[in-house]
């Protein structure tokens, strides 16, 4: 069948072997100096090890694979004993995979083996940036203002930094605006509060997978157009921080010293 499965760039890969905690499937293993994906009956291909991943060197890819057994991941992962259970089931959880959860469960119970409090907090290993959540919305539907025509800011195109040439005469004294690609859809007032009079640059830094290239292209832009100045927007899950962290290298490469305004923004739609 085909499914979603990771996949290992090897010329990326260090062989640190951060990835490996951060799959508690034990579908990782490093070997020979490298990070190698031992059997796609154990990657359910939700991805938990891309954030854990310092070089970006693990995507997610669509290839025929042989269907993930939650019964024999599970016959791997309690040999690793009850924390490794827990971050396990915790994985399942966020990523909102009822069925191979309730499978887990079952399995534990057959085998009297104890159940660990995994909804009890998030573990560092999981990911709160897919965990599913219904957000509620404090809009009223007799609410008039809806009727009020708001201006489009926008002032160049393309907007996604992989489209973008860093020699586009609209990034000469530029302030810049650059936002995670999620940003605008949480953020309601995006265009007024943030995006008047500045150039916009978008961007993923989880599932974008030439993140080394948007260093130097940052950093070329940095570089060579006299940016006057740049504001961060992204949401609050941690994935999303790395904007943060690869806005900075690129200023480290160009060896600039730009005034950077940082603005995080909640699920919900608020300024945190």
């Amino acid at each position: 069948m085909k499914r979603d499965i990771i996949k290992i760039n090897e010329e990326k890969c260090t062989g640190c072997g951060d990835c490996i905690t951060g799959c508690p499937e034990g579908a990782l293993q490093v070997i020979d100096g490298k990070a190698r994906l031992i059997s796609d009956l154990f990657c359910d291909g939700l991805g938990a090890c891309i954030g854990t991943c310092p070089q970006g060197a693990i995507e997610i890819e669509q290839r025929e694979a042989v269907p993930y057994d939650e019964s024999k991941t599970m016959e791997n992962i309690i040999k690793g004993g009850p924390h490794v259970i827990k971050a396990h089931l915790q994985h399942l959880q966020e990523h909102g995979e009822d069925k191979f959860l309730n499978e887990a469960l079952d399995f534990l119970k057959e085998r009297n083996i104890g159940i660990p409090d995994y909804e009890e907090k998030p573990l560092a290993c999981g990911c709160p940036g897919s965990m599913a959540q219904e957000i509620c919305s404090n809009s009223s539907g007799n609410d008039k203002s809806e009727s009020t025509i708001l201006s489009a800011e926008l002032r160049n195109w393309p907007i996604q930094l992989q489209l973008l040439h860093p020699q586009a005469p609209y990034l000469k004294n530029a302030d810049l605006l650059i936002a995670a690609d999620c940003a605008p859809f949480a953020y309601p007032n995006f265009h007024q509060k943030f995006l008047k009079d500045k150039v916009l640059i978008i961007f993923c830094p989880k599932l974008d997978k030439t993140i080394d290239d948007y260093v130097d292209k940052l950093a070329a832009i940095f570089e060579t157009q006299n940016i006057k100045s740049i504001s961060i927007v992204h949401m609050e899950v941690p994935c999303c921080s790395g904007i943060e962290i690869i806005i900075k290298r690129a200023l480290e490469k160009a060896q600039k010293n730009i005034n950077i305004k940082d603005y995080t923004i909640s699920i919900n739609g608020e300024i945190k």
